[in-house]
């Protein structure tokens, strides 16, 4: 379809201040952060409402027009940008941003889909209780865009995914149609449970754009630290005796390799080294308590610790004596993915295993790294209590811009990484999601029956296939030959 009559009619449906149209005006919607990902839109649109969410929908529905729904635009995988057509449209929910309700009662809070997440924390700060997700891109994120990608973060040890925190959800489907879902109750067995069909769907099955969400009490005591160990299984042994010894009270359970702290050290702003020789490995530790103070609960770690540190297992640790000392632990973990930017090109692997199998999974990583890829340096962080590791190859900037084959290198050391992880029953994305970056994957690791019923499932909802096409789902045989 002809752009500008593309673009006349977003001008009617959401208002002419709502459409950009310039390059000059969409480019920064048309690339990821990390600049590896990018496309063309006829326009960008940004909705003031639902109303207006579903009148777009409906008429790029009924007129073969693809919707590219977007949020911060924090995705890793090139799932928030378009696609090369330029025929599109990306919808942005930024301005869809209000805090329709907080219930402390009721630990609950109702928000629209384009609310930053760190302005969701703070809300839920001042109203005495926390809202969990927690991960590095928090202050530009946005909630709807978490919702679509299942977001996990460093407290799904103790709070699960983004998943185990949505309630209910107001969802736009392909063809305008507006399901209310919005519900606060933790128990409702009316049916199928529709909102987690949309949860981790990454906008291919509509838009979410409101969603009630699960609060918590406020925590009345922390205690944050950071452990060196010499070798990883070191790491995971003394995580699973944090994870006995503190139920419901271990929140935070983060792996970090020498090399990726000291990448951090070198390019994160503020980033101060806590110990005096740097370990091999690192595990960062939060509790948070219901009851005491942070004085208490760090004596009660700090106990625990001990027999570990008189045996020589635990190398040396450091546990946070200030709230500004617990900031600049967590300081180092947060901006590790900027932090790797900077450094060089860095091909992150977003796996999964189980908690027991990280040790096995490092050493065969480690082993095809330096058989195959000795240019490579080896960096690893990753949420240990889940078993979600990002394994980084961290190429020198220098090195990659003389590789010739840039697509068939990556792809070719990311199968052999998934290949471990699969043998011990993990996965090739565990929290970024797919996007457009692992649609192929979905074809190799997943079972065909699921393929199958995801595709199925995409038919019913939208049989167009106006909603972020591309993503996710791979294409059938017979829709790749048409």
């Amino acid at each position: 379809m002809n752009q500008t009559t593309i673009i006349d009619a977003m001008r009617e449906l959401a208002g002419v201040a709502n459409v950009l149209e310039s390059d000059a005006d969409m480019a920064p919607h048309l690339i990821d952060w990390r600049k590896r990902h990018s496309g063309r839109a006829a326009c960008v649109v940004f909705p003031r409402d639902t109303a207006q969410v579903s009148k777009v929908l409906a008429w790029c529905d009924a007129r073969g027009v693809k919707v590219f729904p977007q949020g911060g635009n924090t995705s890793v995988c090139g799932g928030s940008v378009p696609d090369a057509s330029g025929n599109s449209i990306l919808l942005n929910l930024a301005k869809m941003n209000r805090i329709v309700e907080i219930n402390a009662d009721n630990n609950s809070m109702t928000v629209e889909a384009g609310c930053i997440l760190a302005d969701l924390q703070q809300a839920a700060l001042d109203a005495d209780r926390i809202f969990p997700l927690t991960l590095g891109a928090e202050g530009s994120c946005q909630i709807g865009g978490n919702i679509a990608t299942n977001a996990g973060g460093t407290n799904v040890l103790r709070f699960g995914n983004t998943r185990d925190l949505v309630l209910g959800l107001e969802v736009v489907l392909a063809d305008g149609r507006i399901w209310n879902g919005i519900r606060t109750l933790r128990k409702n067995n009316s049916g199928y449970d529709l909102k987690n069909l949309f949860v981790g769907a990454e906008g291919t099955l509509g838009v979410v754009t409101q969603a009630a969400l699960k609060l918590y009490p406020r925590p009345r005591a922390t205690a944050t630290a950071m452990l060196g160990v010499a070798t990883v299984n070191d790491a995971v042994q003394e995580g699973l005796k944090l994870q006995a010894a503190f139920p419901g009270e271990l929140v935070g359970l983060e792996l970090i390799s020498r090399s990726e702290f000291e990448i951090s050290l070198r390019h994160a702003a503020k980033a101060r080294n806590p110990f005096g020789e740097t370990p091999a490995w690192m595990v960062l530790v939060e509790l948070a308590a219901s009851s005491g103070n942070d004085e208490a609960i760090a004596a009660r770690l700090t106990d625990a610790l001990a027999p570990s540190f008189e045996a020589g297992v635990i190398v040396d640790a450091i546990v946070a004596a200030s709230a500004q000392q617990r900031a600049d632990l967590w300081h180092i973990r947060h901006h590790v993915t900027e932090a790797n930017g900077r450094e060089g090109m860095g091909l992150t692997h977003d796996i999964a295993v189980p908690t027991y199998r990280i040790p096995d999974f490092m050493a065969a990583a480690e082993q095809t790294l330096a058989a195959h890829y000795p240019q490579a340096t080896q960096v690893v962080v990753g949420h240990m209590g889940d078993g979600n590791l990002h394994y980084i190859a961290m190429f020198s900037h220098e090195y990659w811009a003389s590789v010739a084959d840039k697509v068939g290198t990556q792809l070719a050391l990311s199968h052999r990484l998934y290949d471990i992880a699969a043998s011990m029953g993990g996965t090739f994305s565990a929290e970024h999601g797919i996007g457009a970056l692992h649609v192929p994957e979905m074809s190799l690791y997943k079972d065909a029956n699921e393929i199958a019923l995801m595709r199925q499932m995409k038919q019913l909802l939208d049989p167009n296939d106006t909603m972020n096409p591309g993503r996710v789902v791979p294409a059938s045989s017979a829709s790749a030959a048409a």
